[in-house]
């Protein structure tokens, strides 16, 4: 009598028994690897995405300081962007002034999570 089996390229095969394949070693320094890998992938575009947001950022403020009437200026000297999680305008980026020696800084415009020109109207000396 023959033997039958439904898979003719499994005759033959013992398992293992018990033991695993890998070592636990070896399965370490599998996950380690792929988890490096991972971020090797990962991090570099999450670094160029924050890095074009921020240059975005200091442009538009950049832009919108210049924008603002010298009566609403006064004795501001540039701007600064930060990032911000509960700043004035909610999360994302925000624009302010920034006076002489960096002190004095006053919030301009949010700017938002992903940064764009911001529309102020600002007030006319007229009213």
């Amino acid at each position: 009598m023959t033997d039958y089996y439904d898979e003719p390229e499994l005759t033959g095969y013992e398992p293992h028994g018990e033991r695993p394949l890998r070592s636990v070693r070896m399965q370490r320094t599998i996950r380690i690897v792929v988890i490096l890998g991972i971020v090797a992938l990962v991090l570099p575009g999450i670094l160029t995405t924050y890095s074009l947001a921020r240059a975005t950022a200091q442009a538009a403020c950049a832009a919108t300081v210049a924008a603002l009437p010298a009566s609403l200026m006064g004795t501001r000297v540039g701007s600064r962007v930060q990032f911000e999680v509960f700043g004035p305008g909610g999360l994302g980026w925000q624009c302010y002034t920034v006076g002489a020696y960096g002190g004095d800084r006053q919030p301009v415009a949010p700017l938002g999570l992903i940064p764009t020109y911001p529309s102020i109207q600002a007030p006319t000396d007229g009213s």
